[in-house]
């Protein structure tokens, strides 16, 4: 365990200093396309930069995934089955929002040992509010403890899907939300203005940290199948909810519905 303040007050500053002077004053020059669609700007690359050179100062022999040394080398993705401690960073998460004005944006970085999250924290640069959570400690907002809310029933839950599902049943739930911003998807559980969500793609750097800050507050979450998420890459389907009733009648609407018994046809 590293200390949890210390680490906030680095993505603080390191927000202050390298995303928020480039909000809403960004130049042409200044985003670029790493593939179609998925955006990088000089905010990414510069606090993605920072963030590296002190947090592994602060943790002497940690290593790195963050979201552009990933997109620039996928080889870096290994170093989460090492044996070394890892600092799994988002830069900017909701890059798309950032880029565009929207105040929907946040830093997320995660400390993972043996395969395991063991510290997350989640950083809103515009509110300078940042949850924080460590195994077996809560999950917290500065001083105050958080605690996800009871699930209502199914047709009143808020929640998120994001744009990749195919099988929901939307009737079936009160509400869709769709942000672009995994980290304030996160942010939404845990201050009680979403109820579940749900994704497909599991990118480390978009769950690590937001599934250990979820589970601290007394959510539940799991792969569909269920098997524990993990930060790793290649896994797919996970789901969080306020409890495991909720989340037992929610993975129902997720879940491919099962193909129908081939009836054997016999000669007349």
């Amino acid at each position: 365990m590293v200390d949890a303040n210390a680490v906030a007050k680095i993505i603080n500053e390191v927000a202050e200093q390298a995303i928020l002077p480039f909000f809403n004053r960004l130049s042409p020059d200044d985003v670029r396309e790493k593939r179609p669609g998925d955006l990088v700007t000089i905010a990414d690359t510069t606090a993605e930069r920072l963030l590296t050179e002190r947090l592994t100062v602060l943790l002497p022999g940690s290593v790195v995934v963050g979201e552009e040394s990933v997109a620039g080398d996928a080889r870096t993705l290994e170093l989460l089955s090492g044996t070394r401690p890892v600092w799994i960073i988002d830069p900017v998460d909701g890059t798309g929002n950032f880029a565009k004005g929207s105040p929907v944006f946040a830093v997320i970085v995660a400390l993972v040992m043996k395969g395991q999250t063991q510290q997350g924290w989640i950083h809103d640069p515009l509110t300078k509010r940042t949850m924080r959570a460590a195994v077996g400690q809560g999950c917290w907002c500065d001083q105050r403890p958080m605690v996800v809310s009871v699930a209502p029933p199914l047709p009143k839950m808020r929640g998120t899907i994001g744009w990749r599902l195919r099988n929901l049943r939307a009737e079936s739930v009160g509400e869709i939300v769709n942000q672009g911003s995994a980290a304030h998807d996160y942010l939404d559980l845990l201050e009680g203005r979403q109820h579940f969500a749900y994704y497909r793609r599991l990118n480390p750097w978009d769950h690590a940290a937001g599934v250990l800050l979820h589970q601290e507050a007394g959510g539940y979450s799991s792969l569909l199948d269920g098997t524990a998420y993990q930060p790793l890459p290649g896994l797919r389907d996970l789901l969080l909810s306020s409890d495991l009733q909720s989340w037992t009648q929610l993975a129902t609407l997720f879940r491919p519905p099962r193909d129908e018994p081939k009836i054997q046809q016999t000669p007349d």
